[in-house]
């Protein structure tokens, strides 16, 4: 027997809790193929496919079934239902970047969510306004050169502004009595005074965060807590106090079983001895890093580590072992196609060369000591052991809430324009327009020129009025052309009036029936956005323009393993002068000495 929508949909329901977005996808796509007549049902099922489009990264599929949402929550005048779609929206917007329609999409909901008196709705909106800020803050940051807390106007204004919304989220989620809700608002109130450079109370914030994590078992969350004060520990400069909580954050990880997790708590670890100069135990959790980045094939993460462990070597005064890795970063560079990481191992590998005396044809591509340092080997046609890929959630900026709990949104920002208005006249060129313009306006120019003869009696006046009036009717409805205007006018408008009405029958998975068509809100009845929403709208796609030029180059490959690049750029500028203090030439052939620490200063922690 054929299933029903709502059974597939339950199906579908039932598989996204369990965490298999995929199939769930795969059963609600089934029901919509069935259809239903129940709108609500409906609306449910365009929402939650959006939701597991979402969690599968496929954001353009997640926009098109919010967007259904959205119509369709508009055309059966559901409110609560329409703030929830926008809610989704904005924050499908905010992951592909397009922060100010993302942020007029989660306003629209905390307008509609106040407006029902929903407090539960106007906190969420509250944070995922919040959200967006914080994320438009970030892509800021990159690039930025400034030194922490000295941030440009612009940057700093979107922080503060994020801050100012997750406060007054924490106020109303205090009042809601929600503790768990209160835990994601301290650890968002703790990255963003993290990047505005208020590392005291990052740490404040983010010390409640971690009790209320610990207060319901949240391990995940413990885990980010650990992560993020080691972080702010490191700005402090008290590196021992970092590196306790950077243990806790690699213990959590195993327990987690989060190989992604635990490799760039090694690697946040090693960096944080190499600050202490405890090189030995930087090189073992960097090499611990580097197992964990070829078991998942991160080619990006094993570069990055082999250039730490060339400086940690160096700076033991093991020249050869410095010289292997400064080559597997090299080779590695060239692989992926790292132009910068490349030129920095040329530099590297040559100054080794030159300082231990051999060429390039002395160099063998293993030795027994590196094998006996217990690092890992390669052959030229053996590949790195190839385990499948966990993904992994970008959790270190904002605290993930469960599937069901999290309003994932969709693109109905649109402007709608209507077609271009096209003459069908022989020939079709721009003269028949303007000839059939000038023909139609002529006699309006006339009523408005001044009459310069002498004034007439009034009956003559009203006689050459009604005189006047009379041709002027005449002229009207036998004019062959201005018969056609108007019907161009009345095409192109009908058109345009069609274009901004919602057709319901797009709405993939609706049957029309008697029963529900009572239920479709009529044109004039539907509740539209007021004036404040499409100047906001009007604002947003103003800025369509400066979308389309030339975007800065991309980051580069992204290295799982490997934390957030701007805590990379952050560490550089703050450690910049302790780094120099560190660094000596390297001895030569004839004048060998003692070798001193020479760290690469650290390229990041996990965030």
């Amino acid at each position: 027997m054929e299933a029903s929508c709502l059974e597939l949909a339950l199906e579908g329901e039932r598989l996204c809790k369990a965490g298999d977005f995929k199939e769930g996808t795969a059963f609600f796509e089934a029901a919509v193929q069935v259809g239903t007549e129940d709108l609500k049902t409906l609306s449910a099922i365009y929402s939650q496919l959006g939701n597991a489009y979402f969690y599968l990264k496929e954001y353009g599929k997640a926009l098109e079934f919010h967007k259904h949402d959205l119509n369709l929550a508009r055309n059966i005048g559901d409110r609560i239902g329409e703030g929830k779609a926008s809610s989704n929206l904005g924050n499908t917007l905010k992951v592909l970047g397009q922060f100010d329609e993302a942020i007029v999409c989660c306003q629209r909901h905390l307008d509609i969510s106040q407006e029902q008196g929903d407090k539960v709705g106007e906190a969420r909106a509250l944070y995922n306004i919040g959200n967006v800020f914080h994320a438009k803050g970030k892509k800021q940051l990159w690039g930025c050169t400034q030194d922490p807390g000295d941030l440009p106007p612009d940057v700093r204004d979107t922080l503060q502004r994020a801050t100012t919304f997750y406060e007054m989220n924490l106020c109303l989620v205090k009042e809601l009595g929600d503790r768990v809700a209160q835990g994601r608002a301290y650890g968002n109130l703790g990255n963003t005074h993290y990047l505005l450079g208020n590392f005291v109370k990052a740490i404040t914030f983010h010390h409640q965060r971690l009790a209320i994590a610990k207060e319901f078992g949240d391990k995940a969350a413990e885990r980010r807590a650990y992560s993020n004060l080691g972080n702010a520990f490191i700005f402090l400069s008290q590196f021992n106090t970092a590196t306790e909580y950077y243990r806790k954050t690699l213990h959590l990880s195993k327990e987690l079983r989060d190989k992604v997790m635990e490799a760039q708590a090694c690697y946040s670890l090693g960096n944080t001895y190499t600050l202490l100069q405890q090189y030995d135990m930087a090189i073992d959790y960097y090499l611990k890093h580097l197992y964990i980045a070829q078991e998942l094939t991160d080619r990006v993460g094993e570069g990055r580590a082999c250039w730490s462990l060339g400086n940690g070597y160096v700076s033991l005064g093991n020249l050869k072992q410095a010289l292997y890795y400064a080559r597997m970063h090299l080779e590695i560079s060239k692989e992926i196609g790292d132009r910068n990481g490349e030129l920095t191992a040329r530099m590297n590998v040559q100054q080794l060369r030159t300082s231990l005396g051999v060429s390039e044809e002395d160099l063998s591509p293993s030795s027994s000591e590196f094998e006996m340092q217990g690092a890992p080997r390669r052959s030229k046609g053996q590949p790195w052991q190839s385990v499948k890929r966990k993904g992994c959630s970008d959790s270190q900026w904002s605290d993930e809430r469960p599937w069901l709990d999290s309003p994932v949104d969709a693109d109905d920002i649109t402007v709608l324009v209507p077609p271009p208005v096209t003459l069908s006249c022989e020939p079709p060129d721009e003269d028949c327009f303007i000839e059939l313009l000038s023909k139609f306006q002529s006699s309006r120019m006339d009523d408005q020129r001044c009459q310069l003869e002498e004034p007439q009696s009034n009956g003559e006046a009203g006689a050459n009025a009604a005189s006047l009036n009379n041709a002027k009717d005449a002229a009207l409805t036998t004019s062959p052309q201005t018969e056609e205007l108007f019907d161009l006018i009345e095409s192109s408008q009908g058109r345009r009036l069609d274009d901004q009405r919602v057709n319901v029958g797009n709405l993939p998975g609706l049957r029309i029936t008697q029963n529900n068509l009572g239920h479709l809100v009529g044109e004039g009845d539907r509740q539209e956005p007021g004036d404040d929403f499409f100047n906001m709208l009007v604002k947003c796609q103003s800025s369509r323009i400066d979308d389309q030029r030339c975007t800065p180059p991309e980051p580069g490959p992204h290295a799982p393993t490997v934390p957030d690049e701007d805590f990379f750029s952050l560490i550089q500028r703050v450690q910049a002068k302790r780094m120099d203090e560190q660094r000596v030439q390297l001895p030569s052939d004839d004048q060998p000495s003692p070798p001193s620490p020479d760290p690469e200063p650290p390229r990041g922690f996990p965030s």
